[in-house]
């Protein structure tokens, strides 16, 4: 399918646009865990993914330990894993780096996504344990990731507040190391203006600067990443996790 979302069974959203583009959604679940996985989609990888962080969760359990419960708030902006508690963000999950969404048929408590990690670029592989709306869950982060999509390509990701807020950063590292590069290269008797002629993004001409319409390389790098992970969507399906019944219950 030459779209950005699919799914396996065709069914309507949850929740309006504006719950999910204005607020956020959020979710009550247990924990599991996060492991590597070798692909950014496919059944079979999140059954491997289930069955060792449930087998991690019984030696855990066997030792005493708690599943640690989560919130988790959706919206276009990402899929946030927080402390229910105190709010502290654990993981923010940015959408366009989420391929794929799956929930348990067997066992309607199962839910896990995979999400490549925006520091190393690996795939890892969440699974959560919820009260039986798994897979309200998943068709949660399904609508949250069509309407991500559009409003990128009505936008052009100009509007991205992340980037808008790299772009100002970038700006104010750029202007410094400007000025720090006139001081340098100015000779001890020259009379010269402290300012910089040559600003970055408001002057006529410097080498190092982009096209008028251009970003700068690194936020155009975001613009394309983000272009890449739509343009391969995300895949939400129903499967069965579960297939050693042993493992039906966690």
């Amino acid at each position: 399918m030459n779209r950005a979302f699919n799914r396996k069974k065709d069914k309507s959203w949850m929740h309006t646009p504006e719950a999910l583009a204005k607020h956020f959604i959020a979710y009550n679940a247990k924990f599991l865990g996060n492991t590597e996985v070798d692909q950014p989609k496919g059944t079979e990888v999140v059954k491997d993914a289930v069955r060792k962080l449930k087998f991690q969760r019984h030696i855990k359990k066997s030792e005493g330990q708690k599943i640690p419960k989560v919130e988790l708030q959706i919206s276009i902006y990402g899929v946030k894993i927080l402390d229910p508690k105190s709010k502290e963000v654990q993981y923010n999950c940015q959408l366009h780096r989420i391929s794929f969404c799956a929930d348990d048929k067997t066992d309607k408590r199962i839910f896990t996504f995979i999400c490549k990690d925006s520091e190393s670029n690996k795939h890892l592989c969440y699974v959560f344990d919820s009260e039986k709306c798994a897979e309200e869950i998943t068709l949660t982060i399904g609508q949250a990731f069509d309407l991500a999509y559009k409003k990128f390509l009505e936008s052009g990701g100009k509007d991205i507040q992340d980037l808008e807020a790299e772009n100002a950063e970038l700006k104010t590292q750029l202007q410094m190391l400007e000025e720090q590069l006139m001081i340098a290269q100015v000779p001890p008797g020259d009379n010269m203006s402290s300012k910089s002629p040559t600003d970055l993004f408001d002057m006529p001409f410097d080498p190092f600067t982009c096209g008028a319409a251009d970003f700068p390389p690194d936020v155009q790098s975001k613009l394309d990443e983000m272009q890449e992970g739509f343009k391969m969507g995300l895949t939400v399906e129903g499967t069965v996790f579960s297939i050693d019944p042993l493992e039906g219950r966690c």
